[in-house]
């Protein structure tokens, strides 16, 4: 299974918790759609596989026109291999959700949306500096549900000054309107962002880990109560509705990524695109890819198997660990989890290493701990 991630870095502004890249300026749209249309053109022979997931993050993919949609499907269509049923995600912010801007994304291939809510309270939208309203939010999956029935909502939680019960709030609103998947994620504060600076200097309180963790439980417990599977630690689906595109990643599948700060993956290698719009415009209209590539180690497979594996529903498989990597690492990877499994974090059934109840929202630190560091074999 493979697939095509499509990064569209434009946003109408800056949210202050956001290090994605990305521009609030739109005077290369044009531009970087052609260079868009370019990249994939010149490194159609690097996905052979017939696609199965294409995705468009960002950014804002919603910002683009019909138009311009239209000129990056028709390239693909002509330069890579699509099967006959696969799944087209688009990102998209609530106050770009008219009815028209829906109906059109509707007679697009795109057959999917993931729609940027991140709360439905007016006071957490300002914190964040997103670009819509709370009203907004309820109003575009009401319009959303009435042309796409395969769509998810982001949900952040751990927002400084956001309680239990408005968590609680945020989660019965999107189970009300039977929304079928759930993205949700805990508050980071990145370097560099407003965010973090607003914190530094006492404008916003620091991010509270127990709150978040205390959220974390509440959103274990609702979704489960409402009949959603948590098939990977940040994403909630109801039967029928897990994100195919989340699925592989999460599975070690096979990506291209197109645009600028675009990752890619192989396999054996990853590479990432410059994180510079005129850069990558230039350099891809010269004909010339503006990526750095590294050979990936044994050493590095690993590792990424376990970070990646870990934070799903399946685990880890013990087998796969020896046969894809060798004894060695299936003895180490046991050794480092008994510690985990004697605190109740990991459990093992048979041949699965996973990650308890308990254990889930410290699951990242838990991999790390099972990551070959130090050692070589």
């Amino acid at each position: 299974m493979s697939g095509i991630y499509i990064h569209i870095p434009f946003c109408k502004q800056a949210c202050h918790y956001c290090d994605f890249h990305f521009s609030t300026s739109l005077k290369k749209r044009e531009f970087m759609v052609d260079a868009l249309c370019r990249e994939l053109v010149l490194r159609r022979e690097e996905q052979e596989d017939e696609i199965q997931t294409i995705y468009f993050g960002g950014g804002t993919p919603s910002l683009l026109t019909s138009e311009e949609l239209n000129q990056i499907f028709n390239t693909l269509k002509n330069n890579f291999k699509i099967s006959a049923n696969p799944e087209i995600t688009l990102e998209a912010n609530p106050d770009d959700l008219s009815v028209e801007k829906v109906r059109e994304l509707a007679q697009s291939p795109v057959n999917r949306l993931s729609i940027g809510i991140q709360s439905f309270f007016e006071e957490d939208l300002k914190l964040m500096n997103r670009a819509h309203n709370a009203h907004e939010a309820l109003e575009s999956i009401s319009v959303a549900k009435g042309h796409f029935d395969n769509f998810s909502i982001d949900l952040i939680y751990g927002i400084p000054g956001m309680s239990e019960e408005r968590w609680l709030e945020n989660l019965d609103q999107a189970l009300d309107l039977e929304v079928p998947h759930l993205s949700c994620y805990a508050l980071t504060v990145e370097p560099k962002t407003a965010l973090k600076a607003f914190i530094d200097k006492g404008v916003v309180p620091p991010v509270d880990d127990n709150a978040a963790q205390r959220h974390h439980t509440i959103l274990l417990e609702k979704t489960e109560q409402s009949g959603y599977e948590n098939y990977e630690f940040s994403n909630f689906g109801k039967p029928g509705y897990f994100s195919r595109n989340n699925m592989a990643y999460w599975h070690g599948k096979s990506y291209l990524g197109i645009g600028p700060s675009a990752h890619s993956y192989d396999g054996n290698y990853r590479s990432w695109n410059v994180a510079n719009n005129s850069k990558y415009i230039n350099s891809i209209m010269a004909g010339e890819l503006p990526y750095e590539r590294e050979k990936l180690t044994v050493k590095d497979k690993y590792n990424e198997y376990v970070m990646t594996r870990l934070r799903t529903a399946g685990g880890i498989s013990v087998t796969e660990v020896e046969a894809l990597f060798g004894f060695k690492y299936r003895e180490y990877l046991l050794q480092q989890a008994e510690i985990h499994m004697s605190n109740h974090l990991l459990f093992r059934d048979q041949d699965t290493i996973g990650v308890s109840k308990k254990g889930k929202f410290l699951s990242d630190g838990i991999a790390a701990d099972l990551f070959l560091v130090n050692l070589d074999f």
